[in-house]
């Protein structure tokens, strides 16, 4: 990984946990993989833990490590280190997507509830206004009781969405055409179809993952099916949604947007959301950040002494789900 996610992700706490179930290997740290004190390294590994920043994993790096067994990811997607040759040599890996899922669905749950209950807009006009609103002409539209929530996606951030959403009293609807009726009523939500997912939600939450299927998958049809006053919550990625779409139907203010994630990543700096009141722009912080690397620390530190047990990892990815994946 790179210095700085080693910095981030493993200070010494959690460095000297790693050390505590292994043998370290000196340098611990690499992001070049191809030198010939890397290779010299790699010559002895047989787990390795990686996170932000490594480079691929290819024929050649691991031609350089001959007892390679085991990839550790402290971080989520596996899709820019893992190739072929690793799935091909039969080397077991291991994702932290689990654990940093549970932060996103924490952002999304704390969307939910605030937009449900319109705090961002009341708020701006209580500090306009400085004068309390008569309560008892509250707006029906406004709570969390009885609300429609979506869940477009029932990936591990939607399944975590699921669980944290239970408590409340809300219905919650889930499109995911890899799932069932039958499975989705397991999850304890109804299925239902795309088209229906957005006319009926009060709030929707995007959690696919950007594949060439899903790229635009939320279309300016859908986006104009909303509800009038609708809440949008993309953590995903920015461009499974139709950003001049959203943008038009944020503008025209049928619908309300939290985007922790666009299209571009960061917009122009002259884009109309940014000024648009119904927009909340947050920077691509739902994932993983500050103590909550941590958790991946943690996860990937437990991952390693299972694989040295024996006992098998706990957060394996298969290459035949990779297709299904962020």
């Amino acid at each position: 990984m790179s210095p700085e996610a080693a910095a981030a992700v493993f200070p010494s706490r959690s460095l000297a946990a790693l050390g505590d179930v292994c043998d370290l290997a000196s340098p611990p740290v690499f992001d070049d993989l191809t030198s010939v004190r890397a290779k010299d390294v790699l010559g002895d590994v047989e787990v390795l833990v990686t996170g932000w920043g490594c480079p691929s994993l290819d024929a050649d790096v691991l031609a350089a490590a001959p007892r390679l067994a085991c990839v550790v990811h402290a971080a989520g997607s596996v899709r820019g280190h893992i190739t072929d040759a690793c799935w091909e040599r039969g080397i077991e890996v291991s994702s932290a997507a689990a654990a940093n899922a549970l932060p996103v669905a924490e952002y999304t749950l704390a969307m939910i509830l605030l937009h449900g209950k319109h705090v961002l807009e009341r708020a701006r006009e209580f500090r306009r206004t400085r004068e309390r609103a008569d309560w008892l002409s509250t707006p029906h539209e406004v709570g969390n009781y009885r609300r429609t929530v979506g869940i477009l996606s029932a990936s591990l951030i939607g399944r975590r969405v699921i669980e944290l959403l239970r408590p409340f009293d809300h219905e919650v609807l889930l499109h995911d055409p890899y799932v069932t009726g039958a499975e989705a009523a397991e999850l304890g939500v109804r299925w239902v179809a795309l088209p229906e997912l957005f006319a009926h939600s009060d709030l929707l939450s995007v959690h696919t993952p950007l594949l060439s299927a899903t790229r635009g998958l939320v279309s300016r049809e859908l986006l104009e099916a909303m509800r009038p006053g609708a809440v949008l919550i993309n953590t995903s990625r920015g461009a499974v949604v139709d950003q001049d779409a959203l943008t038009d139907v944020v503008r025209a203010g049928r619908v309300r947007a939290v985007l922790d994630v666009t299209d571009p990543e960061v917009l122009p700096a002259d884009h109309p959301l940014w000024d648009c009141p119904n927009a909340l722009i947050t920077p691509h912080l739902a994932g993983s950040q500050g103590n909550e690397w941590e958790r991946l620390a943690d996860t990937a530190v437990a991952e390693v002494a299972r694989w040295a047990a024996g006992a098998g990892l706990a957060h394996p990815v298969r290459r035949e789900r990779l297709a299904f994946l962020a």
